[in-house]
Formats: C-alpha cells, structure tokens, sequence
C-alpha cells in the first residue's frame, strides 16, 4: 500500500461537507483525531477518502444531548422524592425508571459516554519469570523469621526481638517477590519529550484540596461533640498502652485490633493533646485525609484524571464519610486501607506487574490491624483477580491469577502475623465480635439465615438513596447515605457502567459495581442484629466504589456537553454544570454535617463534658479529686467520661446509691453529681449529708441539666 500524501489528506478533508465537519470536530478531540485519522489510513487501499463517519455513527451526530439533561433532571426529580421530609417511594420510583431508560438509551446512542480506564503500561509487564538468588535468599529467610516471630508473638505483646523478626520476614518476602526488572526497562527506555508542566490542573487540584480539608477539619473540637462509651473504651485501651502494655490485640469491650490505640498515643504525644477526646478525633480524622490521595488514583485508574478530581471532591466534602472520618472510632480504618489494596489490586492487574501486588498484600496486612470489617477485603481481592482471569481465556491468564493471588496472601500473612498468632491461641476472643453479629452466639437468629441475609442485602443496596439505617452515633437515621446529586448520579452511574459491560465485556466494569455489595458484607452479614443494617461504619469501605460510579457518572455528563454543543458554548454549559451540582452537593453535605448531625448528636449525647469541667473546677479549688462521685443511674452519662474531660482517663466515678454511706468516713470537701430526676440518690444524700446543698446546673442542651450536691468540710 502507497503511504497516502499531504494532498491526498487535504483531498479527503474537502470531499464534501460531512468529510469537513468531521475533521473540524476532530480538531477538538483527541479520541476522535486518532480514530479519524486511523480510519482515513485504513481506507487508503481503494481511494485516499476519509471514512464515511469518521467519528460518531451518523443517529449520533453532535445535536444537544437532550437524553442524557432529561435523565439528569429526572433522576434527581426522584431522589428529591426520597429524601428525608418527603420520603414518597412511589413518586421516586416514577421518576427514576425513565431516567434510567433515557441514560441507557443516551449510551447507547454514543451521547452519554464514561471516561475509559487507562492503557497497560507495557514497560512493567510481568514476565512471570524470578530471579534466582534473592527468591531463594528472601524465601527461605521470609520463612525463617516468619516462624520466629510466630513463636515470640506468644504472650500477646509487642517486643523489640519479635517486631525485629515481623519486619524481617516482610521484607525478605517483598525482595522474594519484587519485580526490579520493570525499573531497569524504565531506566533504558528513552527518555520522554518533557512536558510542561499543566499548571492551571494543579492550581484546580490544590483549591479541592483546601476545601477538603477544610470540610474535614472545621469545627472538628465541636462536631461531634461529646463522647460516649466506646470512647471511654478506647482511652482506656490508650491508657494501658501509655503504661508500657503493648499489646497486640486489645481484649477490653468484646475485644479490638490495635492499630488505632498506637496511633492516638503518637497523637496525644506529638500535639500534646493528652488522652482526650480531641486526640481519638485528631487520629480519624488524618486516617479519612490519608485516604483520600488513594482516592484520587483510583478515579485515575478507573478513568481519567477529571474522573479522580471529582472522585476527591465529592468524598472530600461528603457527610458519610466526613461523619465517620470525625468520629473518633476505628470506622474510617476500614475505607482507609481498602483504597490502596483496590489501587495496587486494578494498576497490577492492568499491567501485570508483580510488584502492585506485592504492595497490595502490606495494605491488605495492615487493614486487617485495623478495624474488624475489614476482614471482608481478602474476598474481594480473590474476587477481584478471578474477574480478571475469566475475561482473559488463555490459560496464562490462569496461570498468572494464580501467582498473584498467592503473592498478595504471602505479603498479607506475614503483615498479619501478630494477629494470626493471638487467633491461634484465642480464637474465640478473636472472632468473638463478627461472629456475635453472623450467628446465634448472643441470641437465636429472628429468622431464616437465608431470609435475613436476602433482605439485609436489599436494605444495604438501597442505603444510598432510601434510609441509611438507625445509629445516630454515625450517621442521621433513616436518610439517604449520600446527598442528593451524588445518590442521584450513584443510580445513574451505576446503570451506566452495567451497561458498557453488557456491550464490551471489560472486566473492570463488572468488578466495580460487584464490590459495593462486597464491600457492605460486614453490614449486611448482621443476621443476629438485622436492626444493625444498614450502618455506614461497617459499610464505610463501600463509599469508595460508589463515588467512583457517581465521578464517571458526572464526568461523563460533561464530556457530552463539551463534544456535543459548539465549540463556544459547550465548555461553558459543562462547566457550569459541574460548577451548580458540586455546589448543591457541598452546601447540602455542610448543612447535613455541620447542623443536623450536630443538633442531633448533642440531643442524643450525655454532656459529659461539663460535668468534666465541674470535676476540674473542684479540682482546682480544692487540689484532689477523691472525694468527688457522680452517682450512677441506668442509661444515663458513662460516669468514666467525665474524668476523660477533667484530665483522669483512667478513674471510673461511679458511685451507687447504697455505697453512698461509705464515703462518711473520708473527711474533707465532697461534691456528688447526680441526675435530677434519680430521687432515690438524692434522699439518700440529704439523709447522710443534711448539711449538703444542692443546686441545679443548666446544660447548654436543653433536658441534659444535672444536680451538684455539695457537702463542706466537717472537723
């Protein structure tokens, strides 16, 4: 074939009008430049003409995407319908079917189109080929200390001799397994024409960024604003810790992974914030804000990079996961390592590359130090590479599934060592919580396992637009999981992505919208407490998915604005339109989190912190805080949390009413909290101490006021 000519391209260009239009708009789109051009190549055997639709097939010219508003306006129509104050489910539903159908019918027509994921990356494909000497050095050395640290790990405790050996046996499996070969080609590629750099892109990426932040951090002294008795667990666990007990797993309260007990000591020590609330909140809080650049590669991975920017700004200002990220608990541990080992997991299995998987097995490790619903994840890692394998047949796609799979459980295991020894001897402690929750251990299960499991998995799906569950602790109870346009976008995302892999087959679509149901096993698996499903913080790995759907989603709405309008007003309707809805979404997700949660938890919170201060203020005046009692009474505050406030994280002050006659026989000032309306602690009192007075202290909540009783000193 004769290499076509400048003319026979200038030629091609002025054929005839739709020959000219189409290499106009292909001068505006890349995607559609190369096609163009690939197309005009290809048909140089018979004549030098461009193909006859060079770009889009001719029912899908560029006319106004009309399908792809009216599913938008519609599909919010809907969610509007199910939001809280309204809550017509049959409205919503009318709404949403059509909007369904428009966006799939929008797809289908070439209007509506997602972001497609990005290319192997040829230069760190894996061969399935080792090196001799550091596998056979780095096994046989993995193992050696392996089984070491195995043994030393015996007593529940962490050591210098045994964390030596932990980390020598990840270390030598991670040289076993590493795939060094991949930076040698890199070194002796040639090098890349530099690029400038995209400055305008990095200006964007910093201001989300800020207002990231600034939505996770504002007024976090404030919301929530009280804690309560996993609180008083968990600084007690710190406590023990401060103390020198370093434990592996920490057995108080059905028992809990260590991880973030070690970071809030970090915590309290470097910001010299003590063992407080504050400093339980500070560590969340940095585990919800390191999530998030994982976040940004994934939508990167997934599809492009404006996909990865507003994946981080729509779960940067989002209420459930900022409500989880702030509360104090180990709940944002579970999205925190679920985004690395899914980012490692998809960027290994596109290029077939080793050492991803490798690094994908240290997170999975560390997740499982984390917090318990992450146990959950190694399933969705097997399901994940099985996907892979079964939409690539030749039987070295298998035998690659394999060989990955093993590196990521090999890494995984010796991550996991500590933990995998205290299970060994103490399984019952160890699973003591999850299996509470999946059998009849604390209670027989209400119904058929099979029946609670079906309509726990119906409640989990329909969390992010119906009813978010019953918790107030972690969440407003019975409203959507997301907010309006991201729910909306969520439905037709998710419809999107069903519908590109039911005409292409890519593996990565299926395994995306698989692992949102994977992902809220740990809620939905809650067959003994159905109550309990749906909770956002054992579905909080879920969020990652979901807003992954909602950014392709909305990536997608734009880029059809942009191609199919003119060259002047399309980048303006798609930027406004992104401007308008992630505007709605931040100042919804601000009210949600920063007034209704607030007022809701403050209603719903004991104000142990002034009590706190009462302590502190006697304290003061009268240097000792042993003749102080709050006076115990059935759901009322956790009498250990007032000691949090007033700088004692380690003295319970309850005192019940009949061993109220024990304290005649310390002498000095006394003072006793009590609730108002606990009569019986009130007489007793006045009969012991009828010198006492009382007065009533006025919370700044209403119905939380609280009864100081005070008795001076006697000779």
């Amino acid at each position: 074939m004769q290499e076509p000519s400048v003319l026979d391209y200038v030629k091609s260009i002025f054929r005839d009008w739709k020959s000219f239009t189409g290499f106009l708009r292909s001068l505006f789109d890349a995607a559609r430049r190369e096609e163009y051009n690939r197309h005009f190549v290809e048909a140089m055997p018979s004549e030098p003409a461009p193909p006859e639709a060079p770009v889009l097939p001719p029912e899908s010219q560029p006319v106004f995407p009309w399908r792809s508003g009216l599913a938008l306006c519609l599909a919010l129509t809907g969610q509007w319908f199910l939001e809280t104050g309204i809550r017509n489910a049959a409205a919503g539903i009318l709404f949403y079917l059509p909007a369904l159908f428009l966006a799939v019918w929008g797809a289908r027509r070439g209007e509506w189109v997602l972001a497609s994921p990005p290319q192997p990356d040829q230069r760190r494909t894996d061969a399935l080929t080792v090196r001799l000497l550091p596998f056979l050095v780095g096994g046989f050395g993995g193992t050696v200390c392996a089984v070491a640290a195995f043994l030393d790990f015996g007593d529940n405790r962490f050591t210098w001799h045994n964390l030596t050996w932990w980390l020598l046996a990840i270390g030598f499996w991670a040289l076993a397994f590493w795939q060094s070969s991949s930076w040698k080609r890199r070194r002796r590629a040639v090098p890349a024409a530099p690029r400038r750099p995209d400055w305008g892109w990095a200006a964007l990426l910093l201001a989300v960024t800020a207002l990231v932040v600034f939505f996770r951090v504002y007024r976090l002294n404030e919301v929530p604003a009280e804690p309560y008795s996993d609180h008083a667990e968990k600084i007690l666990d710190v406590y023990d810790l401060s103390q020198g007990q370093y434990k592996i797993f920490f057995e108080r309260n059905t028992g809990r992974e260590g991880l973030q007990m070690y970071l809030t000591l970090a915590v309290a020590r470097l910001f010299k914030t003590g063992l407080s609330f504050l400093s339980l909140k500070i560590g969340t809080i940095l585990c919800g804000l390191l999530t998030l650049p994982y976040v940004y590669l994934l939508g990167k991975e997934v599809g492009n990079r404006r996909v990865a920017l507003l994946a981080l700004f729509l779960v940067g200002v989002a209420y459930w996961p900022n409500v989880i990220s702030r509360s104090g608990l180990r709940f944002p541990l579970y999205p925190l390592f679920v985004a690395p080992v899914l980012y490692y997991l998809l960027r290994g299995l596109r290029n077939q590359n080793r050492s991803d998987f490798v690094l994908a097995g240290i997170f999975l490790g560390l997740g499982l130090h984390g917090y318990s619903p992450f146990r959950i994840v190694p399933l969705l890692v097997v399901l994940g590479i099985g996907i892979y394998a079964l939409h690539n047949q030749p039987r070295r796609s298998w035998m690659q599934a394999v060989i990955w799979t093993g590196i990521v459980a090999t890494m995984a295991l010796m991550v996991f060592l500590p933990l995998l020894r205290y299970a060994f001897d103490n399984p019952g402690q160890f699973s003591y919580r999850a299996m509470s929750r999946l059998g009849a251990v604390d209670q027989p299960l209400p119904g058929p396992a099979w029946q609670l499991f079906l309509s726990n998995v119906g409640k989990g799906l329909l969390m992010f637009n119906w009813d978010d569950g019953e918790i107030w602790v972690h969440s407003i109870p019975h409203r959507p999981a997301l907010d309006l346009i991201s729910a909306a976008l969520f439905v037709l995302g998710a419809a999107l992505v069903l519908t590109r892999y039911l005409r292409q087959r890519r593996w990565l679509d299926l395994f995306l919208l698989l692992s949102v149901p994977v992902l809220q096993l740990p809620s939905t698996l809650s067959l003994a407490f159905p109550a309990e499903n749906p909770a956002l913080n054992r579905a909080a790995g879920a969020y990652l998915p979901a807003f992954l759907l909602v950014a392709l989603a909305l990536d997608g709405l734009a880029a059809a604005l942009r191609a199919r309008t003119s060259r002047r007003w399309g980048p303006v309707l798609a930027n406004g339109l992104l401007f308008l809805l992630l505007l709605w979404s931040s100042f919804q997700n601000f009210n949600l989190v920063f007034v209704q949660y607030d007022r809701q938890f403050r209603e719903g919170a004991w104000n142990s912190s002034e009590m706190g201060a009462v302590i502190a203020g006697f304290r003061q005046e009268y240097q000792t805080t042993d003749t102080v009692w709050i006076v115990a009474y059935p759901h009322w505050v956790d009498t250990r949390l007032p000691g949090v406030w007033a700088g004692i994280p380690n003295r319970d002050f309850a005192i019940w009413p009949e061993q109220i006659e024990s304290t005649l026989l310390l002498a000095g000032p006394k003072m006793f909290l009590l609730r108002p309306d606990d009569a019986a602690g009130l007489e007793t009192l006045q009969r012991l101490y009828p010198q006492g007075e009382f007065q009533r202290y006025a919370s700044r909540q209403p119905s939380h006021d609280f009864l100081i009783y005070f008795v001076p000193a006697q000779p």
